[in-house]
């Protein structure tokens, strides 16, 4: 990409989105367009061609996507597989019909059999049942993952694919309905401090290893491998490390100054055991994180939390 080139990221309002157009400036690129859901609706096959045609974008950060942690995506299981896959085909495939040298197409960690070995390589894809409370966004996932294959396996285009770990960072999502458990465990601990409640619960056993991944780090690997990687398949995106829920919660307990007790709620769902990316690929091919986890929650939460107070 040079720097005048002309980048569309679609998606730029949220959390991945935005982190990605804010390094993409960092960096020096002037030529972003980014279009809100009111002023593009990319579920909408005519209005994304429109656009496609009239704009030209060279290069395609395709962030878009509805997303939710496991209440949302197991209630609205009918509209996370088809909001999702409408975004990834009219994106995707305006994308070859526009000539668009390239695109890079966002996953989930969860596209990975729920019992697949760990870490999780990239290899692991479609080699088991996946995590039924998130199947249809999985499933959406894999989709766009394949058809990105496909187009450059029939068309030759330079469709790329990123399968990024459990994200955190600023302009992320605490409603405690659709949130995934970092945020959800920062407001559910800010506000229990503030409202001066003794008691926080966290769903589950604790027991659940995660990873986590600033999403400035995440977008900083996007633009380095959009640089850099031109191959089918698809590179996890990840640090390599994992903490547990329990771990979590008493480390957002500490960072946020919560002096009541965590009581974890075992009639709630846990989710998959266990989800760590095997980054060696990603590393091979020169990139790592930069973000220590602890520093990167306290930023998020003074951010959210503490600049209004």
């Amino acid at each position: 990409m040079e720097l005048q080139s002309k980048i569309f990221v679609a998606g730029h309002r949220g959390m991945v989105g935005s982190a990605i157009v804010a390094n993409l400036q960092s960096k020096g690129f002037t030529n972003i367009i980014t279009r809100t859901s009111s002023e593009l609706n990319l579920t909408d096959q005519k209005a994304v061609a429109d656009f496609f045609a009239s704009e030209k974008p060279e290069y395609v950060f395709l962030a878009a996507a509805k997303v939710g942690g496991i209440v949302a995506n197991n209630t609205y299981r009918a509209d996370f597989i088809y909001e999702n896959m409408m975004i990834q085909n009219n994106v995707i495939h305006q994308s070859y019909v526009n000539g668009v040298t390239k695109l890079m197409f966002l996953g989930s960690s969860c596209i990975y059999p729920k019992l697949a070995p760990q870490p999780l390589k990239e290899d692991y894809l479609l080699t088991g049942l996946l995590e039924e409370t998130n199947e249809p966004y999985a499933i959406a996932k894999i989709a766009g993952i394949k058809m990105c294959d496909a187009y450059r396996d029939q068309y030759g285009c330079n469709f790329i694919s990123v399968m990024p770990t459990n994200l955190y960072g600023f302009n992320d999502n605490y409603d405690l309905q659709n949130s995934h458990v970092l945020p959800a465990l920062l407001r559910k601990f800010h506000e229990a401090k503030v409202n001066g409640v003794h008691q926080v619960e966290v769903w589950g056993t604790g027991t659940p290893l995660r990873e986590f991944l600033h999403a400035s780090d995440m977008a900083d690997a996007c633009v380095y491998l959009m640089q850099t990687y031109d191959e089918k398949g698809f590179v996890n995106i990840g640090t390599g490390t994992e903490i547990s829920i329990k771990d979590l919660a008493f480390l957002v307990k500490e960072i946020v100054g919560f002096a009541g007790e965590i009581v974890f709620d075992i009639t709630k769902p846990d989710g998959t055991p266990r989800k760590l990316m095997d980054v060696s690929k990603l590393t091979g091919l020169g990139w790592k994180y930069s973000i220590e986890f602890r520093d990167g929650i306290e930023k998020v939460y003074k951010d959210k939390f503490l600049q209004h107070a």
